[in-house]
């Protein structure tokens, strides 16, 4: 349940894949299909990362995204995790520091795990039952549990409980003894092992990290461990000497380390990439910017790009509480009316996006392509007609004010001038935007935004979006508002399938139960096209990050440079 992070910040962990080179990302500079751990990286060196703006939180409890869940998996480690590789290889829920991915019982309302031997913390410190139970209790804590709700969501505990700050010990995650966590559930859930990857699973030492500890000096269980932080400037990372890689099978950690610069202009690291000079051939990016698109097809810098699928939808929200939008005619002659052409084209051409037909993106396992509503003027018109508004109305559309919304507003202004609807254009600051648009009292009739998956399942995607019973004051998701008894009923019959096969079958199906109501139009697949240094090796873009590089794997081809 994520925002789109290229709606988010159009940097690191928002949009997705890239153009005119299809779906899947294309591993380079050796990335071995079938091992991309080795993928031709040697050990040592340094590999740079150049970004426009900083992680939201190196506190696991509190950060919640693409980007910095990708990173998290540098310097943390949970019970599960996913695979390494591309393609199908990346989602794939794998052991971490458990040895299985988790043995359920009592119909899949208690899980039980055993951790591996020879797994440590950063000060040589074994990692215990104890350790896990501590760090996913802080999930519960007023201040810090900020980010992914799934523990809450899906733990027993008491309504009253805070954390282990406050409150003390959960009941409810027992540790028998030191290897073994055993979690109960509020009610059976067999997919429990996904949940477990979101990054508030992750153990600390009992006692530590109250407060905001952690966001400037974490407690390391992955392969590296922070030497050096500046927020908003820089963040170097070293090897961690108590990270056992016989223990681990899904990061390679090939580099030495990591040094990560934040705070540059967008343009200025397309220009640093494309020229890859100096540290710079040792570097990674997120996605370029739009104008920089015709400059990669050279086949020197196109030897050297990625593109694939970010695994978000971009959408815009048709808000059912006012006047005109509460008919269901009028949203479905609003979806016939967009012509998602000419949105893909104000989003920076083919290159960056394909247009959308349905609410889950194609990287959603389960899910079926589909295209309701065809663009048709004639179509839309008679259903305006039929609703009483063939005259048109006025309505307000809220966007942020970066170059790729705008250029998609203003292809949706255009497309709906036909049917006399007059779109206002409403920039809101990208800092405030989600704050308003998931505030009931404030946001207006639409909203362009998007939505990403934590795992590739319809779970993750439909119910935080349409469950009418999760619209709340402030931080709402459902930013259609709809409360339909149907859909609702059927998320719930959905959550209590015990095969997950069969569930995201439902979910696809559910994807057009909702769309027959026409609460959003889907707009664009965005991709991430993104240039590599020359001697960056194993790096493949991850469907389980937002389509950002895959860290775990990305190593230097001559660590010597």
């Amino acid at each position: 349940m994520r925002r789109s992070a290229v709606l988010a910040t159009v940097a690191v962990f928002t949009a997705l894949a890239l153009t005119g080179c299809g779906g899947a990302s294309t591993p380079v500079s050796g990335a071995g299909a079938g091992d991309p751990a080795a993928a031709g990286a040697g050990t040592g060196g340094t590999v740079h990362f150049l970004l426009s703006s900083d992680y939201s939180h190196l506190d696991p409890v509190r950060g919640w995204d693409g980007g910095v869940n990708n990173f998290y998996r540098l310097i943390y480690r949970g019970l599960t995790t996913f695979g390494a590789g591309p393609g199908t290889e990346g989602t794939k829920v794998v052991p971490d520091l458990a040895t299985t991915t988790g043995t359920p019982s009592d119909d899949n309302k208690t899980w039980t795990f055993t951790l591996k031997d020879d797994i440590f913390f950063e000060d040589g410190k074994p990692i215990t039952s104890e350790a896990v139970k501590f760090g996913v209790e802080r999930a519960w804590d007023p201040e810090a549990g900020i980010g992914s709700p799934y523990a809450k969501l899906l733990i027993d505990a008491p309504k009253d409980y805070k954390g282990p700050y406050v409150s003390g010990d959960l009941d409810t995650i027992e540790t028998p003894d030191a290897k073994t966590v055993v979690f109960h559930l509020k009610k059976p859930y067999a997919d429990f092992a996904s949940a477990l990857v979101q990054p508030n699973f992750v153990p600390f030492p009992k006692g530590t990290g109250a407060a905001d500890a952690f966001d400037s000096k974490p407690i390391a269980s992955g392969p590296y461990k922070v030497e050096s932080y500046r927020r908003g400037a820089s963040l170097k990372l070293v090897r961690n000497p108590h990270w056992k890689a016989a223990s681990d099978t899904v990061r390679a950690a090939k580099p030495d380390g990591f040094e990560f610069t934040f705070g540059l202009d967008g343009a200025t690291i397309d220009e640093r990439m494309l020229a890859g000079q100096g540290a710079d051939a040792n570097a990674i990016a997120g996605a370029i910017q739009a104008a920089t698109v015709a400059r990669i097809q050279t086949p020197q810098i196109k030897e050297r790009t990625l593109s694939g699928y970010m695994g978000c939808t971009t959408y815009m929200s048709l808000n059912t509480t006012k006047k005109e939008l509460g008919d269901v005619r009028v949203r479905q002659a609003i979806n016939y009316a967009v012509n998602k052409d000419t949105v893909v084209a104000g989003d920076g051409g083919t290159t960056l996006a394909v247009k959308a037909t349905s609410i889950q993106p194609p990287t959603i396992v389960g899910r079926v392509d589909y295209d309701p509503y065809p663009t048709d003027m004639a179509k839309a018109q008679q259903l305006l007609n039929d609703a009483g508004l063939g005259g048109g109305f006025a309505l307000t559309l809220d966007v942020r004010p970066v170059a790729r919304q705008q250029g998609m507003a203003v292809a949706i202004q255009e497309a709906l001038k036909p049917l006399k609807i007059d779109v206002k254009i409403n920039n809101i600051d990208t800092s405030t935007f989600y704050e308003v648009i998931g505030t009931p009292a404030q946001q207006h009739d639409a909203a362009l935004t998007g939505w990403c998956p934590d795992w590739l399942s319809g779970a993750t995607f439909l119910p935080p979006l349409f469950d009418g019973r999760n619209i709340v004051a402030k931080g709402n998701s459902n930013l259609a508002q709809i409360d339909d008894e149907a859909i609702n009923k059927r998320i719930d019959e959905i959550a209590e399938m015990t095969d997950i096969d069969a569930a995201n079958a439902a979910y696809s199906e559910l994807d057009k139960q909702i769309m027959e109501k026409a609460p959003i139009v889907p707009l664009v697949y965005e991709k991430n096209v993104t240039v590599i240094g020359g001697n960056i090796a194993g790096a493949y873009l991850n469907d389980s990050f937002s389509g950002g590089i895959d860290l775990v794997s990305v190593g230097l081809e001559d660590p010597s440079k």
